[in-house]
């Protein structure tokens, strides 16, 4: 009798640890400033091959939104919530990802930015290097940079090579992968790029491998990456691509040496992304090197749309030197969102729609069904709409891991992402009925093919997203009851859920108090980053 016990408990144990194995790794990954068109796969120039390579044999999404902010994507990100909900940087009403894996039995790393309270080793991660600040000089690095908790000084080189903050980050991610596969448990590894965020500053080389790449200007780069867009088939042409405002100027207006400044701008962005790009790959080779790569989940996004604020301090020095501060401002970030309107920090589709990549050789589903659409080449592309706050809910079904009510000291509000499991599987989900966005002044929701939309707090717009994503034709005057039902579910979410205050809440203003909030959109004036 008590060896049949002892057996059956051997036999159980072991299945309890096949079955723990059999989970899933997670390596998500999240670029910064990255607009829409940014990268090859979604439209762009820039040479993406790595990621390009994960949409070719994994799934793109064409309509998944971020919070158009960087603290507030990584918030929601982190832990499944709407940002102030989540009680904004201090997390004090949140759980994060790694946190609820380490329960779990994941082990849990982050190389990267942080840019919340305290440390990532304070909320779950079990390694960790990276600066805890917004923004960073990427050849000097600031005296946020922390590695497992301890201050950590910037060298002047780092492994034989000069040091630069996105070669560092993909080093100690490689550093982490490497501990984390000599381990028996399931790994999460959270990298937070800090590419392409201003100041745009690049190695000499790669910088030059773009150069004369944008000296046709940012009117026919458009053009041509919203071309690629349909050509591919990403995006219907039902959309029509929203026209240059007028705060940007004609390409054709600005005398030669202006032209070669803006051009040399687009050039450092290009390569910053291209780097980030390059560190992609070394951390997908380590995966097949260490034999996990066909279990391993990826997922890459951005935080925001790309950044219109002008903020350049010096054009005289070369982006490859540690004292420059360049920076690009709205009309290349026109660009970088196309065909969408408005950037980073606004809630229109310029501010908050994500490139977003999953791939996961074992279980992303190839065959396609009603819930993806396979494209010319091949590839899977779905247009069911995503967000960042489904980060936490999918990676809790496949990690099998609970969430709580309460963590330490902090009561932990209720989740509000939905798992983007059956998207995987190639199935139709169960969506979101309402999508929530608020930054600042800028808010919208999403019902549906509806959305509503306020920048600096200028009158309610209305677009139906089916037919036009672009909201290039307000119908807020044609239907003002459907406006002011979303408007309500807007304020009683921000004021219940968020519990927002003040001018955050404040009604949004008449139409002709409007008539010239456009002009207002491209204030860098905000505290956050």
């Amino acid at each position: 009798m008590l060896r049949r016990l002892i057996c059956h408990f051997f036999l159980v144990s072991a299945i309890s640890l096949q079955a723990a194995d059999d989970r899933p790794n997670i390596l998500l990954i999240m670029a910064d400033d990255l607009g829409f068109s940014d990268i090859g796969c979604y439209g762009g120039e820039i040479q993406t091959p790595q990621l390009d390579q994960l949409a070719s044999t994994g799934l793109r999404f064409t309509q998944f939104y971020n919070t158009a902010k960087c603290h507030s994507s990584r918030v929601s990100l982190l832990t499944g919530l709407y940002c102030d909900q989540a009680g904004s940087e201090s997390l004090s009403r949140g759980t994060t990802i790694a946190e609820v894996l380490s329960s779990a039995g994941y082990f849990t790393a982050m190389s990267g930015k942080w840019h919340l309270s305290k440390q990532p080793t304070d909320f779950g991660f079990q390694r960790y290097w990276g600066h805890l600040s917004g923004a960073v000089n990427f050849f000097k690095g600031d005296n946020s940079f922390r590695y497992n908790g301890e201050k950590w000084s910037v060298p002047k080189t780092l492994n034989g090579k000069p040091f630069y903050t996105t070669h560092a980050m993909t080093d100690f991610a490689l550093d982490f992968l490497s501990e984390a596969t000599e381990k028996e448990d399931p790994f999460f590894l959270y990298v937070a790029y800090n590419a392409p965020h201003y100041p745009l500053q690049a190695p000499e080389e790669e910088v030059k491998k773009y150069n004369g790449k944008y000296d046709q200007g940012w009117d026919v780069l458009r053009r041509q990456r919203h071309e690629r867009q349909l050509r591919s088939g990403l995006l219907p042409s039902k959309w029509e691509m929203s026209p240059r405002p007028d705060h940007v100027p004609n390409w054709n207006s600005l005398n030669p040496k202006e032209q070669q400044w803006e051009a040399d701008r687009m050039e450092v962005f290009a390569a910053m992304v291209d780097v980030m790009d390059q560190g992609i790959g070394r951390l997908v080779e380590r995966l097949k090197e260490k034999g996990v790569y066909e279990n391993t989940l990826i997922l890459f996004c951005s935080d925001n749309g790309a950044c219109p604020f002008e903020r350049t301090r010096g054009r005289y020095l070369k982006p490859w030197d540690s004292e420059s501060y360049w920076t690009y401002d709205a009309s290349w970030a026109h660009v970088g969102n196309t065909p969408f309107r408005l950037y980073k920090q606004n809630q229109h589709e310029g501010g908050i729609s994500s490139p977003m990549i999953a791939h996961w050789p074992k279980g992303i589903k190839r065959e396609s069904e009603k819930g993806t659409r396979r494209m010319a080449d091949g590839s899977l592309v779905t247009d069911q709409s995503g967000h960042l706050v489904d980060f936490m809910a999918t990676i809790l079904e496949l990690g099998k891991a609970r969430y709580p009510d309460e963590v330490d000291d902090r009561k932990i509000d209720p989740l509000m992402g939905r798992s983007l499991v059956p998207v995987f599987k190639g199935k139709p989900r169960e969506g979101h009925q309402t999508l929530y966005f608020h930054f600042g002044t800028d808010r919208a929701l999403r019902q549906g093919d509806w959305k509503i939309v306020s920048a600096k707090s200028g009158r309610w717009e209305l677009y139906n997203m089916d037919e036009d994503r672009t909201e290039m034709h307000d119908l807020a005057s044609m239907h003002p009851q459907r406006v002011n039902q979303m408007a309500a579910e807007w304020l009683q979410i921000a004021r219940d859920k968020e519990r927002l205050k003040g001018r955050h809440i404040a009604p949004v203003k008449s139409r002709l108090q409007s008539l010239n909030f456009r002009k207002s959109t491209l204030s860098g004036s905000a505290s956050k980053n």
